[in-house]
């Protein structure tokens, strides 16, 4: 038989699930272990002292009315038990009629007188068995074992005899039931990560600073709200009301956070102050929640589980309520047993007794109780878990407790476990809700970022650019640091990869700040954030990869001057450009778009008369309708480039105010409409380069007012003498071409600054080329060019002189001559630097100690 030790193991479930079960569950497993008790006690007393006691029934008991036979012999056996004072019975054979029968060796008055009355024939049998002789064998009591086993069998019922192991059975089985989804491997890998993510959630010192912090964000915000007090804005704006954000716009409303003059910022509480052990202990736990959320909610494999394994108990109960309900009258004491041994024993019928009959009953009976008020809880259950949708759960009422709004809805299997935690401590989901709330996640991350991101450390990455600007780059943060916010002398802010970041009221304090870069950060603004960038900030940068990244406030900055757009602007999204229109950029003078536009987009012809700059970068899309580019009359300068035009378009022959033009990667091979050029009165700056241009027209000439012509890498193959027609010309690219001769023409060019004929087939520098005594940049390199003239000296002007990658074999001693040229700006071969004489090498290289002389 069992041991209680045995069969506890199968309830033995591991302490941490106790949160999982909730009361009923807890209940019914006291009951089944209640049952099992019953049942080993049962089988037990069953098996050692469950025994049957039987009885003969006398014949002329049984049958009242039976005859004797036609001979007059009575043809029977009596067997009676008589025991010695040494507990041993002599046997002896008593014949009645012709039956020899064994019979106990007692007193003939007491074996015969009380059923027959002592006749002659009683006397002779007497006398017969006094004469005989034989051994003793003790079968009387082997008889009555005998007949008690076959009884037991027999008479007694089967539920009597099999009771305690039924019992064991279905409590074993109630047991699995109650635990198998705690077993099941589909399940209980689920159920362990569970467990352990929920106790180190409830565990974690994030847990309760975050909750403190809200505490103390409430307690800020309701003293605020008690007092009323209206502190001034450090900022305010004197602008109107115009421009500001609509109810559309996404702007922070920070309830307990006011930038006022007294009080700039709120400080920390302490209870938020995480070393960093904690705060990166947090941000795992984080994660591990967001992976199981992932990895539960797809299915409800264990809510159906704990349906089935409900539903199965419940019928087991129904089951076992039924048939038990039969068989408890049938648990008796006395039962009549008919073996059919007559030949053996004589008699046919017994009387029997069950010695353990009534302690059966009563185990039954208790039994029988057990399991209705297991049934019932059972039924309850079943009532639970239909009655509301388990597989959705509502953190509602977190929400309206914390400060944590966005705590998301989950279902399946998270929102099944969920429900089961609540019945044990609701307070485990509310605490366990903290990890899935982003605004949560964004906490921990903005004080484990103001923790690591110091003042102090900010002002070493502070640099100064191009521009001289003061200019700090943020890269790849989780958020912006509070500190940034008093590097009040900052002049350039560029924010990359920041998908969190948040501008509070403290940018007000950065009133040098008029450069904002955002690549890939849709930030979001307070609203006394926006109102200070709606009024200070003039130079914007967005870089996005789908056009709705971009911050809606941004097309609510009216005081901008330059905004740089670069992502994805495809044709569907082109209508998305302006999702508030560039309408409100009233003083918008720079426009700069790369992207892959097929047409410029409708809404920048609501800031076009104030445009100046307009710049269009493609990434090879063929760029078709370009009739909005003849609403932009004030255009001083207009880029496309890389847009896959094929020839120059004639919208920009409107364009009266323009000056430059630029024109680069494109596919242009003629440039016929360049005399329609000669109505642009303002025209001085044209590029064509990298482009297919093959020759160019002599109307060109009537392009007066050009000063830089661009035309390197095309296909050139000769510079036609208009080119030198255009007296202002000062700077003249044609390099990268195919051109083999420099016209002599070239020496018009009275004002030419700038000549750059690099990686041509040129092999002879004509004479008149050194008559441009104004040039500063003369670059010949990657061509055949064999000599350099001695009136190269006259270049008094020359700054920079290219001639590496020609055939020269030495350098002209007049470049001592060249007053302004030192070794820095000479660009040729070693072996040819040092075929100069040693005085025209110490002029050249008194750039050493001149380090700016050159700079003129």
């Amino acid at each position: 038989m069992f041991t209680l030790a045995e069969v506890a193991s199968l309830n033995d479930i591991q302490p941490t699930y106790r949160i999982l079960k909730p009361w009923w569950d807890v209940f019914m497993d006291y009951l089944a272990v209640v049952m099992l008790m019953v049942a080993i006690f049962a089988g037990t007393m069953q098996l050692t002292k469950d025994q049957v006691v039987c009885l003969p029934v006398l014949q002329s008991t049984v049958n009242s009315k039976a005859q004797p036979s036609t001979s007059g012999k009575a043809d029977f056996t009596t067997v009676e038990t008589t025991t010695g004072q040494g507990e041993e019975a002599s046997m002896r054979t008593v014949s009645f009629g012709s039956t020899p029968t064994v019979t106990p060796d007692v007193p003939l008055s007491r074996a015969t007188s009380s059923q027959y009355p002592p006749t002659e024939s009683g006397q002779e049998l007497k006398k017969e068995q006094k004469d005989s002789s034989g051994r003793k064998t003790n079968l009387d009591f082997q008889q009555y074992v005998f007949i008690n086993q076959m009884c037991y069998h027999l008479a007694l019922p089967w539920y009597s005899k099999y009771f305690p192991y039924l019992v064991l059975i279905h409590t074993i089985i109630l047991i699995v039931s109650s635990n198998f989804w705690f077993k099941y491997p589909k399940t209980c890998s689920k159920i362990e990560h569970f467990v352990s993510i929920l106790g180190k959630c409830f565990e974690s010192p994030w847990t309760t600073k975050a909750l403190s912090e809200t505490a103390c964000e409430d307690s800020e915000e309701n003293k605020q709200r008690l007092t009323g007090a209206q502190s001034l804005p450090k900022y305010v704006s004197t602008s109107s009301d115009e421009g500001s954000p609509s109810a559309s716009t996404p702007m922070i409303t920070k309830s307990g956070f006011k930038f006022s003059a007294d009080k700039p910022m709120i400080e920390v509480p302490s209870v938020t102050i995480l070393d960093k052990k904690d705060g990166e202990q947090a941000k795992a736990l984080f994660e591990k929640v967001r992976k199981f959320r992932a990895h539960v909610e797809d299915s409800d494999l264990i809510y159906k589980l704990y349906v089935g394994q409900t539903i199965i108990k419940t019928f087991k109960f129904i089951f076992i309520l039924c048939y038990t309900a039969n068989f408890v009258n049938t648990i008796s004491f006395e039962h009549i047993c008919n073996p059919k041994v007559e030949h053996l024993i004589g008699y046919t019928q017994f009387e029997c007794t069950h010695n353990m009959a009534y302690m059966l009953k009563k185990l039954l009976i208790s039994y029988i109780s057990l399991i209705c008020v297991y049934g019932f809880i059972c039924l309850y259950t079943l009532f639970w878990l239909f009655r509301i949708p388990l597989k959705e759960y509502s953190f509602e009422k977190v929400r309206e407790e914390s400060s944590f709004s966005d705590i998301p809805d989950v279902k399946n299997d998270f929102a099944f476990l969920l429900h089961m935690v609540d019945q044990y401590d609701q307070l485990y989901s509310k605490r366990f809700g903290v990890f899935l709330s982003e605004v949560s996640e964004n906490k921990l991350r903005e004080i484990s970022l103001n923790h690591e991101w110091t003042f102090e450390k900010l002002r070493q990455h502070v640099s100064r650019n191009a521009q001289d600007k003061q200019e700090l780059h943020l890269f790849m943060q989780s958020g912006v640091p509070d500190a940034v916010f008093d590097l009040t002398d900052l002049d350039v802010l560029k924010l990359e990869l920041i998908p969190e970041a948040k501008i509070p009221a403290k940018i007000s304090q950065m009133t040098n700040l008029q450069e904002l870069h955002l690549c890939h950060c849709p930030a979001k603004v307070e609203q006394t954030a926006f109102s200070f960038l709606r009024d200070h900030l003039r130079c914007l940068y967005v870089k996005f990869t789908d056009v709705a990244e971009i911050p809606a406030w941004v097309y609510l900055l009216k005081n901008l001057r330059e905004l740089y757009l670069i992502g994805n602007l495809n044709s569907e999204n082109n209508k998305m450009i302006g999702l508030e229109s560039l309408r409100e950029l009233r003083h918008l003078k720079i426009l700069h778009v790369k992207s892959n536009l097929t047409k410029i987009p409708p809404n920048i012809t609501d800031v076009a008369p104030h445009l100046t700059k307009l710049v269009i970068h493609n990434d090879g899309t063929k760029l078709v309708v370009l009739n909005s580019l003849k609403k932009m009359m004030n255009v001083a300068e207009l880029e496309l480039q890389n847009c896959e035009l094929e020839r120059i378009p004639h919208a920009i022959f409107s364009l009266s105010n323009l000056q430059e033009l630029d024109l680069k990667s494109n596919s242009i091979r003629t440039i016929e409409e360049v005399i329609s050029f000669q109505h642009l009165k303002r025209l001085t700056c044209l590029k064509l380069w990298h482009n297919k241009i093959v020759n160019i027209p002599s109307s060109i000439t009537h392009v007066k007012n050009l000063e830089s012509l661009y035309l390197s890498n095309n296909k050139l193959e000769s510079l036609p003498a208009a080119v030198f027609s255009l007296q202002k010309l000062r700077c003249l690219d044609v390099s990268h071409n195919s051109i083999t001769v420099i016209p002599v023409e070239i020496g018009l060019l009275q004002n030419l600054q700038h000549f750059h004929i690099t990686e041509n087939k040129v092999d002879i520098l004509p004479k008149q080329l050194f008559k441009c005594v104004k040039l500063r940049t003369l670059s010949l390199g990657q061509n055949s060019i064999t000599s350099i003239p001695d009136k190269i000296g006259q270049l008094l002007q020359l700054t920079h002189l290219e001639l590496k990658g020609n055939l020269i074999d030495r350098l002209p001693a007049t470049l001592g001559q060249c007053q302004l040229l030192r070794k820095s700006g000479l660009v040729v071969e070693d072996h040819l630097f040092d075929t100069l004489p040693l005085e025209v090498k110490e002029v050249l290289n008194q750039d050493t100690s001149i380090p700016f002389a050159n700079g003129i």
